[in-house]
């Protein structure tokens, strides 16, 4: 195989490894909805990041959203802490949508609360 063979294999190989990991980004525009009451969706979602090592700044009510401000911890390490993140925590008719949630995130609050 020569040199430009293996150089457009990488390549090829990159590009899809970028489409593949993008797409769960794409859509957690949209949000995931579940059929639960906000309460049960913040104390979940507290619980999921603690375990995570995160921790929860603030929970911030405005209007019909109610966004949770986290950050990473020091685990001990003495090194400070993460930066400032966001999560939105929507209502939409009888439905609670998660939005801007990261996928490590998601993951463990999806596994809380279908529970």
């Amino acid at each position: 195989m020569s040199r430009q063979a293996k150089g457009f294999a990488i390549f090829t190989a990159a590009v899809a490894a970028l489409t593949i990991s993008a797409a769960p980004l794409a859509a957690q525009g949209n949000g995931k909805r579940y059929a639960v009451s906000d309460d049960r969706a913040i104390n979940v979602t507290r619980q999921v990041l603690v375990a995570q090592g995160y921790d929860v700044v603030e929970i911030e009510t405005k209007g019909t959203e109610q966004i949770v401000y986290y950050r990473l911890g020091n685990k001990g390490k003495g090194k400070g802490q993460g930066k400032l993140q966001k999560m939105v925590i929507r209502r939409e008719s009888n439905k609670v949508v998660f939005v801007d949630t990261p996928s490590t995130i998601m993951v463990d609050i999806n596994v809380k609360l279908s529970l």
